[in-house]
């Protein structure tokens, strides 16, 4: 196991030197910073396991130091001081010091605030990872053999430190299955750290990545980590990744090829081992052939390209999938048990689903909220889902509009209980051109 990062900031040249000598012959990997300068410039600084902060520095506050750190991560700081008075401690603990440790410094009193402040900040992480597994564990809901196909290929690919790309529409279920491939790797003790690449204005995805420095550009009051940095030791999914501009995909190849980078406003190299999972809706190979993507970044992310289908391809999976999101939505909310009737299958089952099984939650989590009984039947289901769709594409923009017409005008009916006066209130139009194109639409209740 590699040995722990102390990273110690003292002006007092003996003070540091001692803590070095005792810290390293305890398996400790140390460094030392004499001033604040030093340590903003230290490659350890955002990245050390515990730190060792003196109260006052030539240049600075230890106080101010310890603010920094919390900002970016939560690994653990000890504050020490020559001349420590209450008003210190009390500062400091409420600043999230770790403890505060009064010089002449003892030598069984250091080590074991660092070994308590270690242990708490490992049972921390601990807490962290049994909660994601508890209370977000990814479930394989599905029957359908294309379903089966994608799970069985993720779990294989997961047993590698191999680059996944997952391709597929918008809201079946890719971020899903890139925690599967996280939760069952070699990866999996690290964090996962999830990133919406379409999400992210241009500008501030490169921040968002890599991280910034302190006064790299306006609004930097201090330097934060980035996602990669974040994510060292574990996975980062990078969700909708065919939506990075240029400049962004260059330093993520860097990243790719040779496991650093280094921050926005910064100079110096960050290296960290992450393993790269990403999703996309778009057509990659396409957009390489229009130059509109890397090739070279294609190709390293496309180590095992997964391809997840829509639910249209699995209807089948529609009920199961259905009668989850209810439970776990009732269960979540403390709601009392409610069951899905018969007559909803034959209408969800018919519906194509453009929005895939994110669309389907949605819906099934309305139709919870507004249905006051137990059973949620045909009436539950939301209006656009009842309408009947033409199967095929429109034939001309015309029968479009109508169509279009036909949904909107049929909802402010049905929510206004087919009164023509509300609904026309609703729809900004007058009732008589209401009922005007309720007629040349061929609209009547229980359609």
């Amino acid at each position: 196991m590699a040995s722990k990062r102390l990273l110690i900031v003292d002006d007092e040249e003996n003070i540091g030197r001692s803590l070095r000598m005792i810290l390293e012959r305890e398996g400790y990997a140390v460094n030392v910073c004499r001033s604040v300068a030093d340590f903003t410039r230290h490659p350890d600084a955002q990245r050390a396991d515990a730190y060792l902060f003196d109260m006052k520095l030539p240049d600075g506050n230890g106080i101010d130091l310890l603010k920094t750190v919390r900002q970016n991560g939560a690994a653990p700081a000890i504050m020490i001081s020559g001349h420590g008075t209450i008003a210190d401690a009390v500062e400091a603990t409420r600043a999230g010091a770790f403890d505060f440790l009064e010089k002449p410094l003892s030598r069984d009193r250091v080590l074991l605030a660092i070994k308590n402040a270690l242990e708490q900040s490992n049972l921390r992480q601990e807490n962290e990872r049994l909660r994601e597994l508890v209370g977000g564990a990814p479930k394989m809901i599905g029957s359908t053999p294309a379903w089966n196909r994608a799970v069985e290929q993720s779990t294989l690919a997961a047993r590698s430190d191999a680059r996944v790309l997952l391709i597929g529409e918008s809201g079946t279920g890719k971020e899903l299955l890139a925690a599967h491939i996280h939760h069952s790797s070699p990866f999996s003790a690290g964090p996962f750290v999830k990133v919406n690449c379409a999400a992210i204005p241009t500008e501030l995805l490169e921040t968002e990545l890599f991280g910034h420095e302190k006064g790299s550009f306006t609004g930097a009051t201090a330097s934060r980590r980035g996602k990669f940095e974040q994510a060292d030791g574990g996975t980062i999914f990078l969700d909708e990744v065919g939506d990075l501009h240029g400049a962004s995909q260059a330093k993520l190849l860097r990243v790719l090829q040779e496991g650093e980078f280094h921050r926005v406003g910064g100079e110096q190299i960050i290296r960290v081992a992450v393993r790269v999972i990403s999703a996309t809706n778009r057509d990659l190979a396409g957009m390489v052939a229009q130059e509109k993507f890397r090739e070279d970044l294609y190709y390293r992310l496309n180590g095992v390209p997964i391809r997840v289908p829509s639910l249209r391809e699995r209807p089948h999976d529609i009920r199961l999938l259905a009668e989850y999101f209810l439970e776990e939505f009732c269960s979540r909310n403390n709601f009392r048990r409610k069951m899905l009737d018969e007559t909803v299958f034959p209408l969800l089952d018919s519906y194509p689903w453009p929005g895939n099984a994110r669309e389907l939650r949605n819906v099934i989590e309305r139709m919870a909220i507004l249905t006051q009984g137990d059973r949620l039947t045909r009436d539950s289901i939301p209006v656009e889902i009842r309408v009947q769709r033409e199967a095929g594409p429109k034939s001309t923009i015309q029968e479009a509009r109508e169509s279009a017409e036909r949904e909107h005008i049929l909802r402010a009916l049905e929510e206004s209980s087919w009164n023509v006066s509300g609904a026309a209130r609703t729809l900004g139009m007058e009732r008589t051109n209401l009922h005007k194109r309720i007629r040349a639409l061929g609209l009547t209740r229980g359609k």
